[in-house]
This record gives structure tokens, sequence and C-alpha cells, in this order.
């Protein structure tokens, strides 16, 4: 199958959320997509993307619908020989899932799991199912034998992530992103699904309330106090992130689209991919969040360890190799001051942010 180009019919699911609604508008208004047909779905109705009078040009037809993905039925109704691409960006977040085993399953695996067998039965090796997984399938513990050192101290004793390291997630969560990995690339190998498997950095900034994410944080030290509120920190500023901007996973979602189907010509070639983004302490963090939107935003930071936040978000890994990323023409995210000022170009904040010198 080729990279979309016409006559598309794309779902995506978890769409009421901040990606999937950046993600809609971002194809929507993309002179180089050609879609017919964009559902979207989540449990609750998701609203239209927002778009404005100038870009909105598109003559896609939108369809908003609400749908439990853990029924079969819904599912069966749902997902239609006519789709070309499907993104599975639904789920339960890491602290949520980690509080009920039961849902996290229900949700995160049983869920993808109806709806993989589905598409592969109604039109075999013909639909593309993108799948943002997670740097969560990685804990504190890895084969040394699949990554490179370095002397920088990270989370993950030192190692460089590659695609090839040993995923041994330490979460309910990053366990169900990588059940899902292992379904879809058998799926993908057996010729029944194209499967796009990307592994994403924690995303900054979020924008909305506090997800039920163990990362949540990571978001709040810098939202919050644009918008004058006060937040807590949970773990130590010493600790090392791989994060990325929401502009950048968006682009790189979509690329994951369009690159050629020839990429995976080889079936030896894995079908996961560890996306761009970079590596940054909390306390550079908090320094960017002071350089952009001063030192009363800063103020509104509160330390206060949360013993069971820093043990999942802190096994995680700091470090990645995305060579693979580059090869196949993923982009790379910028620093951290831009990343906020991102952010209030895009959600806007309540504090009176200086230019950018």
């Amino acid at each position: 199958m080729s990279p979309p180009s016409t006559n598309t019919n794309i779902i995506i699911t978890g769409a009421g959320g901040f990606i999937g609604q950046a993600l809609a508008a971002a194809l929507l208004t993309d002179p180089s997509s050609s879609i017919t047909t964009l559902t979207l779905t989540d449990i609750i109705e998701p609203p239209s993307p927002v778009l404005t009078p100038s870009t909105h040009t598109t003559t896609t037809k939108i369809r908003c619908i609400k749908a439990d993905l853990t029924d079969k039925k819904t599912c069966d109704a749902l997902f239609t020989s006519d789709l070309t691409t499907v993104y599975l960006l639904h789920g339960l977040m890491s602290g949520a899932a980690e509080a009920n085993l039961d849902l996290g399953l229900r949700v995160n695996v049983d869920s993808t799991r109806t709806i993989l067998d589905i598409l592969r039965k109604i039109k075999p090796g013909g639909i593309q199912v993108i799948f943002p997984s997670s740097l969560a399938v990685f804990g504190p513990s890895s084969d040394p034998t699949t990554t490179t050192t370095t002397t920088t101290h990270n989370n993950n004793n030192n190692q460089i992530i590659t695609e090839s390291t040993i995923p041994r997630p330490s979460s309910s969560y990053g366990a169900e992103k990588l059940i899902c990995e292992i379904l879809l690339s058998d799926f993908s190998r057996r010729g029944l699904l194209d499967g796009r498997i990307v592994r994403l950095p924690t995303i900054i900034v979020r924008p909305g309330l506090p997800s039920g994410a163990a990362s949540s944080f990571c978001s709040g030290i810098i939202r919050e106090p644009l918008s004058g509120q006060r937040t807590e920190l949970p773990v130590s500023k010493d600790l090392e992130l791989w994060v990325c901007s929401t502009r950048t996973i968006v682009a790189n979602l979509i690329h994951a689209m369009r690159f050629p189907q020839e990429m995976f010509k080889d079936r030896s070639v894995s079908r996961v991919i560890n996306l761009p983004g970079i590596t940054v302490t909390v306390g550079e963090m908090l320094r960017a969040l002071k350089e952009v939107g001063g030192e009363s935003a800063l103020a509104l930071v509160e330390e206060k360890r949360d013993v069971d936040v820093e043990r999942i978000v802190g096994s995680w890994p700091a470090r990645f190799d995305t060579l693979k990323a580059k090869d196949f023409g993923f982009v790379p995210d910028g620093d951290l001051k831009e990343t906020i000022r991102n952010y209030i170009e895009d959600y806007g904040t309540s504090l009176v942010v200086p230019p950018a010198s």
C-alpha cells in the first residue's frame, strides 16, 4: 500500500484528547493532504477541530462519534473496509493504568486487539495502522549488550536506547503498550496490516487539566504557572526526561502515515521507531520556565515529592538513539524555550510573557 494521497479515509481514536485534536486540525489544514473522510471518536463525543476561516478550505467530511471501543459491536460498526488509515490514540494513561489493572487491560489491550482483528479480516493488507507507543515499554534495567553507554548520568544506567534494546516495562501501562506493539508487528509481518509503531517521548506542554499520566507533572510545572496557578513538583530536579513538543509530535504522526511502505520491504526491519526528542533535566525545564515566564511563574512551583510518581517516571530512559527515525524522515525537536513559546502561541496564557529576544 502506498502512502495515502487520494480518497483517503482516516479514523482517529482517542480524538477528544489534545493530541487527537491537534492531529486532526493539522491533517485538515495541510495543503498536501487529500482526505475524503476524517472520523474522530472517543468515549465522549469529540469536538470538531477548531479551524480559522483562513485555513478552513477543506472539503473533507468530518464525523465526530461517541464510541466505547471496549464493545465489539461498536467496533464492528466503526471500523469498515473503506478505511485507509487508522490512528490508535485511545488509552488509559500510565498512572491510571497502574491504579486499575483490569480497566487498563480492557482499554489498552483488549480494545486494541479487537480493532486489529477487525481490520486484518475486513481488508487484509490494505489498512495502515499507526500506533503511538511509549518509552514506558522500557524499565530501569535493560540488556547491556543492546545499548550504548555514556559517562553522563541518566535514569537507565547511562544507556542510550535503540530499537534493539530489550523492553522490560516496570509499569502496567508500559507492559500493555508492549503487548500491542508485538501484536501489530506480527500482523504486519504476516502482511495483514501495514503497522507503523512510533514510540513517543513524554509530550510537553499538554494543555487543559492534569491527566492520569504519571508524567502529568512535566506539563503541569509549566502550564499551571503560565496560567498563574500553583503546582507541585513530585520528583527531583535532577531527574532526566526524554521529552518532545506537541508540534513536533503532530508533525511526526502525520509523517508516520506518509513514508512509503517499501521502507519495510525487508520484513526483518522492525516496525518500531523511536521518535525524536530531547534529553532534559527537570531543573532545566524550570529554568526555561523562568526565562520565558519570569520569576513570578517559577515561584508558583512547589517541591513535594511523590515516591510512586518518581518510581514510575524514574524508570523510564532519558536517552535515545533516533538514527532510524532520521533515516525514515522524521523531524527533530527544538529547544525548551521554543517549546514553551509555541505552547503559549497555540494555547494562550494568562501571564504577560515578554517577547523572545
